[in-house]
């Protein structure tokens, strides 16, 4: 199947990320004339990460956290494909989907949001597709974590949480605040609990832990089996829950579509699409690939070359305004500019119940006011988009 012509170009939107849904949003005001646009993603609506683990501790509900696509969609011309892509060819310029079929495009923009790549982490973590309940897909997690709860009516369950970050914190907590009877231990990988913020950060994450009677070891899981969790240092966790809450992956249809850059910062002869060492979409300033620059990227799927702190998806939420102006530049022929993110970020971390942890460069609160005002601002986003 092709899409474009040679009459008509052709824009693929591919995921339904933070970014996509300000492109969207944009387009259905502002629409972009003489040119097709079609989106690619599975499900026809974007659940809200921010307030999932809300919805774990029973504050929200599922629908609270979701953003439908449908609404968005209406007001544009864009054509909807429900599916999953499974391979890229950057230089013809194609991507091939689930069903076999081939969609071409002449800008493609990527959007899809952090995924957890299950065969590639039954290669280190045995037994965890069998056993691991995987907080991605989003919308596999909540489909499966009333389940828990029901289970956990019964039944004292053991909780495992596996991942160190801001997700297997937050929802660690979530799960403790939700299954009051329920033993739960978070496996940090290795690292410090919360090793991305500031000590002082870390120092009140620890204690919102062991006031929520979490145990935290700072070891790392070497397999999963029936009602076990074994550690690398030998010891084996009695467990009925492991929840997979491990860092972003790049996507498999990324791994054999792409060149990494060698240590000098050279593409090979082959000029297939640049990623980062860890497989992510090479990016510049401008958000574009830096190998092929009718590919756009943003969120977690990405790696901005230019920054530091080069990983993306700490930028996922501001990056949707500057996306749709570089692809409306594109389109009309004119060249991208760059954007550049602010030097600090305000940082949530929810507590669960009913406190967050806030912190902007080296200054941190706690309190029940930052959990107001955490809720404030994901309901806003979902209403902001709900809206139009």
């Amino acid at each position: 199947m092709t899409l474009s012509t040679q009459h008509q170009k052709h824009l693929v939107l591919l995921g339904a990320g933070n970014a996509h849904i300000h492109v969207l949003s944009t387009l259905a005001s502002h629409a972009l004339p003489d040119i097709k646009i079609t989106l690619i993603t599975p499900y026809p609506r974007q659940l809200y990460s921010g307030m999932v683990p809300g919805f774990v501790a029973g504050h929200y509900t599922l629908d609270d956290c979701v953003i439908p696509l449908e609404p968005l969609l209406k007001k544009t011309t864009v054509q909807w494909l429900p599916r999953r892509v499974t391979a890229l060819n950057a230089n013809q310029c194609t991507l091939t989907l689930d069903d076999g079929s081939e969609v071409s495009y002449d800008w493609l923009s990527v959007n899809t949001g952090p995924v957890q790549e299950r065969k590639r982490l039954e290669q280190t973590l045995p037994g965890v597709c069998e056993y691991g309940l995987f907080v991605r897909p989003l919308e596999g997690f909540g489909a499966l974590w009333p389940r828990v709860t029901e289970l956990a009516q019964n039944t004292a369950l053991r909780v495992v949480v596996l991942g160190g970050g801001a997700a297997g914190i937050e929802l660690a907590m979530a799960m403790a605040y939700r299954l009051p009877t329920a033993t739960v231990t978070l496996v940090t990988g290795g690292a410090a609990v919360g090793a991305n913020y500031t000590p002082a950060v870390q120092q009140r994450i620890v204690k919102a832990l062991v006031r929520r009677n979490i145990t935290v070891l700072v070891d790392t899981a070497v397999s999963i089996q029936k009602e076990e969790v074994l550690l690398a240092s030998g010891t084996r966790l009695a467990c009925d829950v492991p929840v997979i809450a491990t860092s972003a992956q790049a996507p498999a249809w990324l791994e054999d579509t792409s060149l990494t850059l060698n240590e000098a910062g050279i593409l090979s002869a082959a000029l297939r699409l640049a990623v980062d060492e860890h497989g992510f979409i090479a990016v510049d300033a401008c958000q574009r690939s830096t190998s092929h620059p009718n590919v756009f990227a943003a969120g977690d799927v990405s790696t901005r070359m230019d920054l530091p702190l080069a990983r993306s998806g700490v930028y996922a939420v501001r990056a949707g305004p500057a996306l749709t102006k570089n692809l409306t530049a594109v389109i009309a022929g004119q060249e991208p500019s760059p954007h550049m993110p602010p030097e600090k970020t305000l940082n949530l971390l929810s507590c669960a119940n009913q406190t967050a942890i806030a912190s902007w460069g080296n200054y941190s609160a706690q309190g029940r006011w930052v959990w107001w005002l955490k809720d404030w601002i994901d309901r806003s986003f979902i209403k902001r988009y709900r809206r139009i």
